[in-house]
């Protein structure tokens, strides 16, 4: 396949056909700003920002989205090209609330970011926020939309990411926002409270619920999700042994960027005052705390008396999802070979 050559800040680049400006400016190094674009995500050009200046057609063009062609030489530090891009910034500042001191984004926001980066102060003047109600009736999603910027990231990670196309992006101008149909709840949707739109909104105009105001992680972990067999990759992000919030996106992971709500929002049980940490076994009436000596002891005694008295069918076997393979052939294996029945199932909700 026949390659193309263009000059990016002076210095000359081989590019194949289709590559995008962005990803051969990263390759030499040179950053360009960007507000709505993300390696999973399809291009778009949306937010503007990534705009820089071909000196041999004297065009602006967003980096993003435009393809390189032959004699290109791209500017992206030309003040033409700052400009614009500080234009811009501001436009989107003077609709953004003034709420950047107390977000819970806070220093993680891009918008924030960008916008010290080349000095504009997140307080102007000019502002005209559009004022939208907070929406939130859902268990995990906070949902702010007079933060929103327009970058329509939620829409297109719901659609070609997770395929659940719960939200599209509606109206015009100041008035645009993502909405499900028909505007109702995320909980009565087709939204599948995944939380991937929460992950990757550059702003705070999208917040988990569970992880607010908890502060951030002083150290991250590894772990295999406890729930299904899929064996999806989680990220603990964990302080002062709590775990304050779940992430995905390890590489090499089965699961890439996604997660179910169980696996993002359901390790709530971690840290629970009421999580059983000794076996228990019952006395009477009551169930008191004992060792796993004695538990699997009266396990196997009360086993071997039910066989006894009314045959190896009289007992069924429950595998589980959160297991292992290995650990669900031995408990098969038992079942069949220690037991002598074939009632074995499984259930994944165990």
């Amino acid at each position: 396949m026949a390659g193309t050559s263009i000059r990016i800040n002076g210095k000359r680049v081989s590019a194949y056909p289709g590559s995008r400006i962005i990803d051969l400016a990263c390759d030499l190094g040179v950053p360009i700003p960007t507000l709505c674009d993300h390696p999973l995500l399809a291009p778009a050009g949306y937010c503007g920002v990534c705009v820089v200046e071909d000196i041999a057609s004297g065009r602006l063009v967003t980096a993003c989205d435009t393809p390189a062609r032959p004699g290109m030489d791209i500017r992206t530090d030309s003040p033409r090209a700052l400009e614009a891009r500080r234009r811009t910034l501001e436009l989107i500042l003077t609709n953004h609330p003034e709420t950047c001191v107390i977000c819970e984004k806070g220093n993680a926001c891009r918008l924030r970011d960008l916008s010290s980066s080349i000095g504009l102060a997140l307080s102007s003047e000019k502002r005209v926020g559009t004022l939208r109600g907070i929406v939130d009736a859902n268990p995990f999603i906070h949902r702010d939309l007079s933060k929103c910027i327009g970058c329509q990231i939620c829409v297109r990670a719901c659609r070609e990411i997770q395929g659940a196309e719960a939200v599209e992006f509606t109206g015009i101008g100041t008035g645009s926002m993502p909405l499900t149909a028909e505007d109702h709840e995320l909980a009565g949707s087709d939204c599948e409270l995944c939380g991937l739109c929460v992950t990757m909104c550059p702003v705070g105009a999208l917040i988990e619920k569970p992880s607010k105001h908890t502060g951030t992680e002083d150290r991250r972990a590894n772990v295999i999700c406890p729930y299904c067999g899929v064996g999806c990759t989680l990220e603990l992000r964990i302080r002062e042994d709590a775990i304050v919030s779940v992430g995905a996106g390890v590489e090499g992971s089965v699961n890439g960027p996604s997660l179910c709500a169980k696996g993002r929002y359901g390790l709530g049980y971690v840290g629970h005052p009421d999580r059983l940490k000794v076996p228990l076994v019952r006395e009477g009436d009551e169930l008191v705390e004992t060792t796993w000596e004695e538990a699997l002891s009266r396990v196997a005694a009360n086993l071997h008396r039910m066989v006894k008295d009314h045959g190896p069918d009289s007992v069924g076997v429950l595998a589980s999802a959160k297991a292992t393979n290995e650990e669900n052939y031995l408990i098969q294996k038992f079942a069949r070979a220690c037991i002598g029945t074939n009632n074995v199932d499984h259930c994944a909700r165990l």
